[in-house]
């Protein structure tokens, strides 16, 4: 039996929880960080409370689905789930578009990320399964990430954040490329052999489906590189670490 959620329109709520808790970062928690990394840092910030807690409320909401499948049309509970992200997405990129407007890479991404979400929760109100799944895998290493980066930004100057960073990185890469590298591809897979297959055509458009396609397909290859790259600078530092041992 699928969980009762409210059927007033959460999203302006969950918007505002979000635009709330990023300027709580910006302007009490890192008040006394560099203004460098003060923006970076909130964006983090909020990000620890949408990473974790979307991954539970996505597996729920996956679980209690009566019927899962690629084409399964979504429950109110998944369109919450939905609604949760879209708020913080769009929070994020506001963010990016105010102070970091010139990082290109982020704001394309978010656009990106939020026409999948809108999409699928306003638009066709199909294919939520995939689409959690999908965040499932990107979300689990969140909380891992942002401490990561987080401690990332102060360890010029903070003994305890270069460890904290150091000792995270290689559980963090790790995680990072079995959920990124592997697991997220065999899905992404799976679900765009069916959608371009055309079974799910009557309910989700195909064009719709094909950008869906091209949008997590893209992400997962910026992913691989970015993991890539951190791998390969990693063992870098380690064998010049070796040397001067």
């Amino acid at each position: 039996m699928e969980i009762m959620m409210p059927a007033c329109w959460l999203l302006p709520h969950i918007f505002a929880a979000f635009s709330v808790t990023y300027l709580l970062g910006y302007f009490v928690i890192f008040r006394n960080w560099n203004p460098k990394y003060r923006p970076d840092a909130s964006s983090c910030f909020i990000s620890l409370f949408h990473g974790s807690p979307a991954v539970f409320l996505a597996v729920a909401a996956i679980l209690n689905q009566p019927v899962r499948g690629f084409a399964s049309p979504n429950t109110n509970f998944q369109n919450l789930v939905l609604d949760f992200s879209i708020g913080y997405f769009t929070v994020d990129l506001l963010h990016y578009l105010i102070l970091i407007p010139g990082d290109y890479l982020f704001i394309a991404h978010h656009l990106a990320t939020l026409f999948v979400f809108v999409t699928c929760r306003y638009l066709v109100v199909h294919g939520a399964f995939s689409i959690l799944v999908l965040l499932v895998l990107a979300e689990v290493t969140s909380a891992c990430q942002n401490v990561w980066t987080l401690a990332g930004l102060r360890k010029a100057d903070l003994p305890i954040a270069a460890r904290i960073h150091k000792n995270l990185s290689p559980p963090f890469y790790g995680l990072y490329t079995i959920m990124r590298g592997f697991i997220g591809p065999v899905f992404f897979c799976k679900m765009s052999a069916y959608y371009l297959s055309g079974k799910a055509s009557n309910v989700i458009p195909i064009w719709v489906s094909a950008a869906w396609i091209v949008v997590v397909g893209g992400a997962i290859l910026v992913s691989i590189m970015w993991i890539s790259n951190l791998w390969l600078q990693f063992f870098k530092d380690e064998n010049v670490e070796k040397k001067d041992s």
